[in-house]
């Protein structure tokens, strides 16, 4: 059984639909969340990576509307565009989908709440939390980082093979302190930042194979980042 979901983002007149599909057996999905300000080519390939070497059923890519780390809050006009972009980069692979549960830009989102609430929902699914490095080392400093803990498998993704040993020993470290379960996810460098392609945007430089050709153009139509 399908359900189609309409869900509204503030008073943008844009409607996402969201296919949410009724579970019949347990199944294994990913979370990629970000601001998403714009989507890369390295978000996509992370979660690729994910989905295969681990054999994930979903990827969920969540844009967040409001992270705790920025200061300034973001509009509905703003919000709208990360997640259009987020949809436009992932429609061509039917393993990716958009989840908007963090998309509120009016109140922070954490992760710890996020998670708990997938697994009251999906009480019989298997989450898999997708994060970097630098994250991983600060993942101390969340809000209710234990919580996340009880709620999912981390997929902690390597820099490049000189980062093997300090990863191991923050693995080991955060299993031993708090019972983490945490993967290493050894996946491409592609040394991509969204900070670098707004700026290469501003200074009328090209961002052509750094993100999906539709992302370019979408940001060169609406005239983002300039």
């Amino acid at each position: 059984m399908i359900r189609k979901l309409n869900l509204n983002i503030g008073n943008s007149q844009s409607v996402f639909s969201i296919v949410e599909k009724e579970r019949v057996q347990t199944m294994k999905i990913g979370i990629m969340g970000g601001t998403f300000e714009p989507i890369h080519i390295g978000h996509l390939l992370l979660g690729e990576f994910a989905y295969e070497d681990f054999g994930l059923d979903e990827i969920w890519f969540l844009p967040n509307g409001n992270p705790p780390h920025k200061e300034t809050l973001d509009t509905e006009e703003a919000m709208h565009h990360r997640i259009e972009m987020v949809r436009l980069a992932i429609k061509s692979n039917p393993n990716f989908s958009l989840n908007l549960s963090e998309a509120d830009t009016k109140k922070h989102s954490y992760t710890y709440q996020t998670m708990r609430h997938f697994n009251e929902i999906y009480p019989n699914d298997e989450f898999y939390f997708i994060l970097g490095a630098d994250s991983l080392f600060a993942f101390e400093e969340w809000k209710d980082f234990r919580k996340i803990f009880t709620t999912c498998t981390i997929l902690a993704a390597m820099r490049d093979d000189k980062d093997a040993s300090a990863m191991k020993g923050q693995i080991r470290y955060l299993t031993e302190a708090y019972g983490a379960h945490i993967e290493l996810l050894r996946a491409p460098l592609v040394e991509i930042s969204s900070t670098t392609i707004r700026e290469r945007v501003a200074k009328g430089l090209s961002v052509r194979y750094m993100v999906p050709d539709v992302v370019a153009d979408y940001i060169k139509e609406k005239n983002l980042y300039i």
